[in-house]
């Protein structure tokens, strides 16, 4: 038998929690001593603590765990709930953490509203790129929604491309079309670089983007969530310099670099005098 404080210790748990599993029937002490009121616990009921300790850790009310520990519940049984909890709880904290990504890259725009980034917005001339591609369709421009669409693009792509024995001659190219008023569905092209021989496959498409006589051109470095703010630099400069879109704006990735701050790319945006 073990005292509460003991029990307490070896479950890491403190005694106040103890006391409350007592008084609602969670768990109960092996023994009370009758004139000391003293509660006595045996090792054999760690393993209800852990159960309650683990299910109440992973969002259970102390209810549900009550329900389920009294329907004894199997090990196996047991295991998979709490693998499924866990699944969804992974689930909330990476929708968690790319909404703190997403607050952290308007707040740099916010920042940056102020600055004009004169030196490395570059004028220049596009040429003509032909690219196999792949387009899928994204429900917003919101990087939720485009991020896991243009991996699934390219990781789609490049093994067709290694099926048909063609080497891409160039970085990965991004375009969206724009949806029209009244439409939501934004289309996205994932494209590389691909030689003047090839022609289109059964499984992609090949495509021929024409030159472009004028583009302002920024390039970003770091995070890609944090493109927003550069975009909305150049959006801005354009804007200022007597400018305006025309055609299709490209994202052509320099670097890819699993490290996320050596992330390399450049925005290139077809521009008119107005």
């Amino acid at each position: 038998m073990f005292t509460i404080g003991d029990f307490a210790r070896h479950g890491r748990v403190s005694i106040r929690m103890l006391r409350h599993y007592d008084a609602i029937g969670l768990l109960r002490p092996a023994h009370v001593d009758q004139s000391s009121g003293y509660r006595f616990y045996k090792a054999a009921q760690l393993s209800r603590l852990n159960r309650i300790v683990a299910l109440k850790d992973l969002g259970f009310t102390l209810q549900e765990v009550q329900t389920i520990l009294d329907e004894d519940v199997s090990t196996e049984e047991l295991r998979g709930m709490l693998r499924l909890r866990r699944a969804e709880l992974e689930a909330a904290l990476a929708e968690a953490a790319s909404s703190l990504v997403q607050v952290e890259a308007r707040l740099r725009s916010i920042e940056n509203e102020s600055s004009m980034p004169q030196e490395d917005v570059v004028i220049r001339q596009l040429a003509a790129i032909r690219l196999a591609e792949l387009s899928g369709t994204a429900a917003s421009f919101s990087p939720d929604d485009t991020s896991p669409l243009i991996g699934g693009l390219f990781d789609e792509l490049c093994r067709r491309l290694d099926s048909a024995g063609i080497a891409p001659t160039g970085p990965r190219t991004i375009y969206f079309q724009t949806p029209g008023e009244g439409d939501y569905g934004i289309v996205v092209h994932a494209g590389l670089p691909v030689p003047p021989g090839v022609i289109e496959g059964p499984d992609f498409q090949v495509v021929s983007l024409p030159p472009v006589e004028r583009a302002a051109t920024i390039v970003h470095r770091g995070m890609i969530h944090g493109f927003l703010s550069t975009s909305q630099q150049l959006v801005r400069w354009v804007d200022a310099h007597g400018y305006r879109f025309d055609g299709h704006a490209r994202e052509v990735t320099l670097n890819s670099s699993k490290n996320p701050d050596e992330w390399v790319a450049e925005l290139q945006a077809p521009v008119v005098t107005t």
